[in-house]
């Protein structure tokens, strides 16, 4: 976490040099796990997030923007709707921390400096890499941690912000991260255990999601841009 830290940190230098519109804030919320454990509903926050985000306002209509975000997922076959996953009974916690970037695109203007209300829905895709633990289920049926590991995902993100002050937004948004793992809940060690083949189960031909649902409060600062040029 602190590597993604230090990242966000430098990328968010770089972009002050430029002297435009940027907001800074956080983002708070729930999230929830999508695999081979537990429930299958896909907006299902169930667990805490917590993080921070940075944007540069390109244009009235894009921004690129990236964040850093903390989140613990859990799933428990006793809460899933499918009789075969109550009787197998397994259930695990992990937590996963990501640095984002990527392009944030509104349907219609929002400018900032607009010195009136505006609002609009957006749409957020770019690349995520993360960290978490790589678990495994031991014979017992129990399922452990045994290593670090990292992956990548490809966020996919829709909201809606609004401004609630002259330079601060509110937003609240759904975000789901298609990663390419299948280890998130131990269905599918690959990493360093002997006779990992044997330890899998579920569908291991179908990587895991995870899914943020929050708000985020920003706050705008620097000079009112000229987009005339972009």
């Amino acid at each position: 976490m602190k590597y993604f830290a230090t990242v966000f940190l430098i990328l968010s230098t770089v972009f002050f040099a430029h002297s435009q519109t940027y907001e800074v804030g956080g983002m708070i919320g729930g999230a929830n796990y999508i695999g081979d454990v537990g429930s299958t509903n896909y907006i299902n926050p169930n667990s805490f997030a917590v993080g921070g985000i940075f944007k540069w306002n390109r244009s009235a209509r894009h921004a690129f923007r990236g964040s850093i975000m903390v989140a613990k997922i859990k799933g428990d076959d006793s809460k899933s709707s499918n009789n075969r996953r109550k009787e197998r009974g397994y259930s695990f916690e992990n937590t996963v921390k990501e640095l984002s970037i990527g392009i944030e695109y509104t349907f219609w203007d929002f400018d900032v400096h607009a010195q009136k209300s505006i609002s609009t829905p957006y749409l957020y895709t770019g690349l995520t890499g993360f960290t978490y633990t790589a678990l495994y289920k031991r014979g017992t049926g129990k399922i452990t941690e045994y290593d670090n590991a990292a992956s990548i995902a490809i966020p996919m993100v829709i909201g809606y912000k609004a401004t609630i002050s002259q330079n601060a937004m509110i937003g609240f948004e759904i975000g789901a991260r298609y990663t390419f793992t299948d280890d998130l809940d131990g269905s599918n060690p690959v990493k360093g255990l002997a006779d990992a083949e044997n330890l899998k189960f579920g569908n291991t031909n179908s990587d895991d999601w995870y899914v943020f649902t929050g708000i985020t409060v920003t706050f705008a600062f620097g000079r009112k841009p000229c987009y005339c040029n972009f």
